[in-house]
């Protein structure tokens, strides 16, 4: 595992960014930068699971490990999802923890990825401008 971090300031305040995150509207809008039509089905509360799904149901699964809202969200990956059937993976700690740290005006979006090798250059790619629209999203809507 090799953790990748990534980092972004955005001109909103750490309640709003998290809406941008993890509201279902929001969340499809920027999720596109990894597969149009992204979506999550579950719910966001600690111990819970949550499916991250594309269209036809692909995707994977983890479990939300901490969600202190406003400020932190960690995910553990748990496995991978074809045509909606689950498949456990050992992934080990194959982490995803989003943390804000600001105020009103300024907030730090902070996200490190516990990933394997095989994931780190989708990750490379798309997390940048999946972050960069969330950064759009913050800033622009009313």
């Amino acid at each position: 595992m090799e953790l990748l971090k990534f980092e972004i300031k955005i001109e909103a305040s750490p309640e709003k960014v998290w809406s941008v995150l993890w509201d279902d509207f929001s969340y499809r809008q920027w999720t596109s930068a990894f597969c149009e039509g992204s979506f999550y089905k579950g719910t966001l509360e600690e111990d819970s699971k949550v499916q991250f799904l594309d269209p036809d149901n692909n995707g994977m699964f983890s479990k939300v490990v901490k969600n202190i809202p406003g400020k932190e969200m960690i995910f553990l990956h748990l496995g991978e999802i074809y045509s909606g059937i689950e498949t456990p993976m050992d992934w080990g700690d194959a982490t995803e923890s989003w943390f804000l740290e600001g105020d009103e005006e300024l907030t730090s979006l902070r996200l490190e990825i516990n990933s394997s090798e095989e994931f780190k250059s989708f990750f490379e790619e798309k997390i940048p401008e999946a972050i960069q629209n969330v950064k759009n999203l913050s800033e622009n809507q009313f």
